[in-house]
């Protein structure tokens, strides 16, 4: 059974600093291979922590206390999974989910504020700058109401059609008027 700990401790240490080393390698020529292991927990990380921990915990176990070999067996599954557990919920989930992507698409525009750079005339193309994500979008805006929208002037974008934003002059408090 020592011989399985060690195996187990050893071979999760080798695949930490063989991943830290050639990840990029090894993720590249086993491209497509593992991929149905795409349950959200059985992430390398999580199995390779897990596997090390059991080998870890059950050297220690079988060293330092007098219990039988089922009992060592059975503390060191139960050391491993709450150590993957806790590196999954601990690091890999949070990790993933601070990910922030740049990419959009032009119908997630609609509904945003944004500014004109370039005047937009009643039947023509100007240009607004709208806030998506991290960063700001420069994008081809018409009128959607057919009037003119000077440079500086706060937009809303309504639609997008034919990948030109089609918008109208932000005005706060124009709506509230009718209704006090």
């Amino acid at each position: 059974m020592i011989t399985l700990f060690w195996a187990c401790l050893a071979g999760g240490a080798l695949f930490a600093v063989v991943s830290v080393v050639l990840g990029d390698l090894m993720s590249n020529a086993l491209d497509g291979l593992l991929d149905f292991l795409s349950v959200d927990f059985l992430q390398p990380m999580v199995i390779a922590s897990a596997v090390t921990a059991f080998g870890g915990a059950g050297i220690l176990l079988d060293k330092y206390t007098d219990l039988g070999w089922i009992a060592v067996l059975a503390l060191a599954v139960l050391i491993a999974v709450l150590l993957g557990a806790a590196v999954y919920f601990g690091y890999v989930k949070p990790m993933a989910n601070s990910e922030v992507s740049t990419g959009f698409s032009l119908q997630d525009l609609a509904g945003k504020v944004g500014r004109v750079t370039v005047a937009i005339p009643a039947h023509g193309y100007g240009e607004v700058m709208v806030r998506i994500g991290a960063g700001n979008t420069n994008q081809i805006a018409s009128s959607f109401d057919a009037a003119d929208i000077p440079a500086g002037a706060e937009i809303v974008v309504i639609d997008v059609k034919e990948s030109v934003l089609r918008v109208s002059q932000f005005e706060i408090g124009k709506g509230d008027e009718q209704h006090a």
